[in-house]
């Protein structure tokens, strides 16, 4: 599926800080218990919280949600609100709430009151579910400086931080290439750092996306660590080609997600870690594998 911005903003992808983490944990196995008898069902070890991106897949939802909970998913990123029911029926919750689109972002201070409405109807249908994330993006450059965009973009993000503070939801700034999606300003981990920093809230964080900082900059280790008070939310994918987490490709994936394990259990991060691949293999068996397989690499 190609990288365009109006199909990574939408339903197929374009288009709980720490006090409430055992809140959340408890609704999840709550809502999966009626679950819990399947024969054939995944018992995964449980550190990494499983999660797949619905728009990698060419399936009815309903079998991505069947399938994807038997493979010990707790869920499934950037559906929206009309296809939640789905989720709720297999147990699985929404990992991530869309809202605005990618390149028209919160950069600029014209884009916030369309921007921000849409942010802010997310975040009430998040928390009146009783789940945690929603997505947000810098908008494109479009000739402006990073310094002026990070400010514009906290700025914007101040006037909804405390609704996403009252209602226990966090908002996630996506990092991005600004190779496949170009001219991307939110595109390198300081400039998104910077914005949380300048927001100050605990319910600002980062969406840190493997696929797109291993192009931009590399170092993932070392750069998860050092920013992990700012990463709410992860999303996988292999490099080059956005494809399965495989030896094909230069991603190094388990002791990544054993750096991800060994912050979770020390308490410095309690989010998703949603698959973002899209499969190679042909049909719903063929790409099921695919994530089965991608499940067990960093099931660690």
């Amino acid at each position: 599926m190609s990288e365009n911005v109006e199909t990574r903003s939408g339903m197929n992808r374009r288009g709980l800080i720490k006090t409430s983490a055992a809140g959340a944990m408890a609704a999840i196995v709550g809502a999966r218990t009626a679950h819990a008898a399947d024969d054939d069902k995944a018992v995964l070890k449980g550190t990494i919280k499983h999660s797949a991106c619905a728009w990698c897949y060419s399936m009815p939802l309903e079998t991505l949600a069947t399938e994807g909970a038997k493979l010990g998913l707790v869920g499934l990123d950037l559906i929206g609100p009309n296809d939640w029911p789905t989720l709720k029926k297999y147990g699985l919750v929404g990992t991530m709430t869309p809202t605005h689109g990618i390149g028209k972002g919160l950069n600029r201070i014209e884009n916030h009151d369309e921007c921000l409405a849409m942010i802010e109807k997310a975040i009430e249908q998040t928390a009146e579910a009783g789940w945690r994330n929603v997505i947000c993006f810098s908008g494109n450059r479009e000739g402006m400086d990073d310094e002026e965009g990070a400010k514009n973009c906290a700025i914007g993000l101040k006037k909804i931080a405390g609704l996403a503070e009252k209602k226990k939801v966090i908002i996630n700034m996506e990092l991005l290439n600004s190779k496949s999606h170009k001219d991307y300003m939110c595109d390198h981990t300081a400039f998104g750092v910077s914005v949380c920093k300048q927001v100050g809230s605990p319910n600002v964080k980062l969406l840190y996306d493997i696929y797109h900082m291993q192009r931009m900059e590399g170092d993932i280790i070392d750069t998860i660590k050092a920013n992990i008070d700012y990463i709410g939310h992860i999303h996988t994918a292999g490099n080059p080609g956005r494809n399965e987490l495989n030896e094909k490709q230069e991603i190094n994936y388990p002791p990544i997600m054993q750096t991800i394990a060994d912050l979770t259990q020390a308490g410095k991060f309690d989010g998703f870690t949603a698959h973002e691949f899209v499969p190679k293999r042909k049909g719903v068996e063929g790409q099921i594998l695919s994530l089965k397989e991608a499940i067990a690499v960093c099931d660690v």
